[in-house]
């Protein structure tokens, strides 16, 4: 009789398929159920809607956006905080986990005092013409503050455990310091990166308390998608139309998220056969 590796194997797998059914599978699958009873075109009255629209897409194209900036701004920290050592070091590495502490109510009211047109930055970007609060600037503000730590935690670990050999042989073949990051250090990185650009993507679109305070909910303009979905559930009572903004979003998320696992895949592939 075969023995498993781990004792108690039937039972924690049983243990955990059960936790993720009623933590997960059976969540979705009423939100599912729920939009499913609008039928077709009550489905479709709820989504085609010029707000749910306008909501849509600026929930993802911030997200998206936001994510692209938080890869840029991540490596930079990650990068900083493991080849360096200066002072506040890990001062400043404790802070990048601060978007994790705060609630995220919190956050966001913190960013619309910061960027209010009289806020300490807000009214220092004034005279340039620059708005962030209540606009659509501010969501994306709010979406790189949120999303940033998990590319910088993704990429720590790797980064600490990239041996240097590389980097020496292209150096003794006379590569540039640029060379040698985007010829070689920049390939092993992808992947990670790729799953940082994930996290954060995924953060981003389901963001809600750190938004709603800083966007001002601006009809047509500054309304995110997970705003619709509350007002409709807190203040309509409309369950069904807030399951179907719901199921949008959720298959929306799918398929981006599926496509950048792909990718991700793909490169790390790439990178062991290059």
């Amino acid at each position: 009789m075969g023995r498993h590796l781990l004792p108690g194997f039937r039972l924690s797998t049983g243990y955990t398929c059960a936790v993720l059914g009623s933590c997960v599978l059976v969540p979705l699958a009423a939100l599912l159920w729920t939009a499913c009873e609008l039928g077709p075109a009550g489905w479709w009255a709820q989504i085609g809607t010029r707000r749910v629209l306008a909501s849509l897409r600026l929930s993802f194209g911030a997200a998206l956006l936001a994510a692209s900036i938080d890869v840029l701004l991540g490596l930079l920290v990650a990068w900083v905080l493991v080849r360096y050592r200066f002072a506040f070091r890990r001062v400043c590495d404790a802070l990048v986990d601060l978007p994790f502490a705060l609630p995220t109510a919190v956050a966001g009211i913190a960013l619309t005092a910061l960027y209010a047109p009289n806020g300490w930055l807000g009214s220092r970007l004034a005279p340039f013409g620059i708005e962030v609060a209540y606009t659509r600037l501010g969501v994306l503000v709010a979406m790189v503050f949120v999303g940033l730590p998990f590319v910088v935690r993704t990429l720590q670990p790797v980064l600490e455990g990239l041996e240097s050999d590389l980097e020496e042989a292209a150096y003794t073949l006379g590569a540039s310091p640029l060379q040698r990051f985007f010829r070689v250090v920049l390939p092993l990185l992808l992947p990670t990166l790729l799953a940082g650009y994930t996290l954060a993507l995924a953060r981003a679109i389901g963001e809600y308390g750190s938004v709603v305070f800083i966007s001002g909910n601006r009809l047509f303009r500054t309304e995110i998608a997970p705003y619709l979905i509350v007002q409709k559930i807190d203040s309509q009572y409309d369950y069904r139309g807030g399951a179907a903004l719901g199921t949008v979003m959720l298959a929306a998320s799918l398929v981006l998220l599926v496509a950048l696992a792909v990718l991700q895949r793909w490169t790390r592939r790439w990178a062991v056969l290059r």
